[in-house]
């Protein structure tokens, strides 16, 4: 920050942001006894103990699984709104806050969460992938449905879905169905607001069948480019396809030719505009005990010593694009003056949680996860991970999908990992570990990288190399690279 008005200081900030990633919570264990166990973070949903739950459960998934998976896609909008059309449209029963964006959506999806939770509306939340169960995906009241009611939802539309599938050339995907299922589901509980983050892109992604009051749109970077396009701007295009008539769109930081293809839509369609760096953003924030203070300017004036229990300056970012869309939905600057209660705003962050964002699941070595699958995510990672831990030795343990730029995140780590143990995850998608070590041996050179293709092994080969200075060297663990990887590690680490 500089001497001068520390908002206008917003403007030149950095735009990196974390990525997309799962609801990825847990209980607590370790993966050795020798180790101290982290505390544990909010429950996340395992295998149903009911024997019969836990079957029905599975034969829904044996179904989905039948379906095109979420990397094979036909860009259109055409099934699912077919779907929607013989539900009788639920998505339109409530409003909504849609997310897109490349890095961000899921972090801030859980602070607006939270946040409209604090004043007392019932919420839905749908988000994607999930990691350790399917059931994660659909929210309500900030906690994933049951398998119970999972189950039941599937069955309610499952007769719709197949006659959908009967009337169009390709069946309904398996992302798609699950949007009918949030969608259907949400109609149900029923809520007073959905949160709801895309799947891929925008125009053309399922969820794209709602008109939301409120756009946000989280920092656009370079990612699914063989869909979306090869630069900013042309991602921007396909994100910019949630903007809607008359809505308003939050806009965090952006390059400035996705800010350019973001503000000529808006004007298209004349939706009123907020822009992070503008009309809102980030005053001040300084590194605390277990997160960070922060002050942050929202559409309706400043917000004070607000505690956010989360690392990295990207976090401070993402919520006060959180803090705006909420403002927005309440009409906060348009049609209300005054901002929102202080006291509730403070509340509803400090219990904020973003799991697999640097998040502790081991000590004694400390072991963080962290789900950095794109370079910008890992830049963003790289940099708060030296301001939130005083690690005198890092070790890398990094498993990636081969359809990533793996070598953009392998360079944004380098300088912070003193030597990287390469796997793979259980995923179809995962690059083989024999050939993402051949990546990251010409980034960290041959003394610096160990291969375990197995992550068990890869778990200990890493905790053992952290540990090689002694008990007390302040060696520590980051496992990072893919959703995947960070959701099996979790298992293997007991947590979940």
């Amino acid at each position: 920050m500089s001497d001068t008005d520390p908002f206008d200081d917003i403007i030149d900030a950095e735009t990196d942001r974390d990525p997309d990633l799962a609801v990825i919570e847990a209980g607590s264990r370790t993966l050795r006894t020798a180790g101290g166990a982290a505390p544990a973070s909010a429950e996340v949903p395992t295998r149903p103990q009911d024997p019969e739950v836990d079957r029905a459960l599975r034969a829904v998934e044996a179904d989905l699984a039948t379906r095109w998976g979420e990397t094979k896609l036909e860009p259109s909008v055409s099934r699912i709104a077919a779907l929607m059309d013989v539900l009788g449209e639920p998505q339109r029963a409530y409003p909504s806050i849609h997310i897109t964006g490349t890095n961000g959506k899921t972090s801030t999806a859980r602070m607006i969460e939270t946040l409209l939770g604090a004043f007392d509306l019932r919420t839905g939340r749908y988000t994607s992938p999930h990691v350790q169960s399917i059931t994660e995906r659909i929210t309500l009241d900030g906690a994933p449905i049951s398998a119970e009611r999972f189950v039941e939802t599937y069955d309610d539309i499952k007769a719709y879905v197949e006659m959908v599938d009967a009337q169009q050339e390709f069946r309904l995907s398996f992302f798609e169905v699950l949007t009918g299922m949030a969608y259907a589901a949400f109609a149900d509980a029923p809520v007073d607001v959905a949160v709801v983050e895309v799947g891929m892109g925008g125009s053309w992604d399922a969820t794209n069948v709602i008109d939301a009051d409120v756009a946000v749109v989280t920092p656009i970077d370079l990612d699914h480019t063989d869909r979306l396009g090869g630069t900013t701007g042309e991602i921007a295009v396909e994100k910019g396809g949630i903007i809607k008539q008359d809505a308003t769109v939050i806009l965090a930081q952006q390059p400035v030719d996705a800010a350019q293809v973001l503000l000529k839509k808006a004007v298209e369609v004349d939706a009123t505009v907020a822009r992070e760096g503008l009309e809102f953003g980030v005053v001040s924030r300084q590194v605390a005990v277990g997160g960070q203070m922060v002050t942050l300017r929202g559409l309706g004036g400043e917000y004070e010593e607000i505690f956010l229990p989360l690392h990295g300056g990207y976090q401070a970012h993402n919520a006060a694009v959180a803090l705006a869309a909420v403002e927005a939905f309440f009409g906060i600057g348009t049609q209300r003056p005054e901002p929102l209660d202080i006291d509730t705003v403070r509340k509803a962050f400090a219990a904020v949680t973003s799991p697999g964002r640097l998040e502790v699941v081991r000590r004694s070595p400390t072991v963080v996860l962290d789900a950095a699958h794109n370079p910008a995510g890992a830049r963003a990672t790289a940099e708060a991970v030296g301001e939130a831990f005083d690690f005198s030795r890092l070790i890398g343990l990094v498993g990636a999908s081969a359809d990533k730029n793996v070598r953009g995140v392998l360079e944004a780590f380098e300088p912070v990992f003193a030597e990287v143990v390469i796997t793979q995850n259980s995923s179809h998608r995962a690059m083989d570990a024999d050939e993402l070590a051949a990546i990251a041996v010409e980034v960290f050179g041959d003394d610096r990288v160990q291969v375990e293709p197995r992550l068990d092994d890869a778990l200990e080969a890493a905790i053992t190399l952290a540990e090689e200075d002694g008990e007390f060297s302040g060696g520590g663990v980051l496992v990072t690279g893919s959703v995947i990887t960070v959701g099996e590690a979790r298992l293997l680490l007991g947590r979940g």
